[in-house]
């Protein structure tokens, strides 16, 4: 995915790759950063034509698989990133569980309530980016946790993540 507000992609140089090895490892964990790293020995890097700060991490095919936000310089969540997320981690890491029986409203685009949710992970914070999975922990949505993971288990009614990318 290439668009006209960014440069064209290149490889990524060992400095590039360190600073993004930095922030997975600050927004998730360094054990998750080096699972990644091993799948995932280079990356390309677009940045912005105004800025020239990186903006989008992709794999060597050429699939997005990281959205550096500029508001506060982490990551936002691709399908690709996503599956190799959950691959690397054991639930409920980073994860929202959710009752088999609401997936399809879930895959449809549907936002998570916290009295569907099953399992989530204790430590996700307001805000943070989170997968979607169903009770067989397969990927259904990336989405932004409204409340804590703590909350999100105890509370009956209410938001507990809002989906931003459906998973086909």
């Amino acid at each position: 995915m290439i668009f006209k507000f960014l440069k064209a992609p290149y490889e990524a140089n060992d400095e590039e790759m360190r600073y993004i090895y930095d922030v997975l490892s600050y927004q998730f964990s360094p054990s998750l950063s080096d699972c990644i790293f091993i799948k995932h020995n280079k990356f390309l890097i677009q940045r912005s034509i105004n800025t020239d700060k990186i903006r989008d991490i992709l794999t060597l095919d050429r699939k997005l698989f990281l959205v550096l936000r500029a508001q506060d310089n982490l990551f936002s969540i691709t399908e690709a990133s996503g599956n190799d997320i959950k691959e690397c981690s054991k639930p409920p890491s980073f994860r929202v569980m959710i009752q088999k029986e609401i997936s399809e409203f879930i895959l449809q685009g549907k936002n998570v309530f916290c009295k569907f949710v099953v399992d989530a992970d204790p430590m996700i914070r307001y805000g943070d980016e989170v997968l979607v999975v169903d009770e067989d922990d397969r990927l259904l949505a990336i989405g932004r946790a409204k409340v804590s993971g703590e909350e999100i288990k105890q509370y009956k009614k209410g938001l507990a993540v809002i989906v931003k990318r459906v998973v086909k």
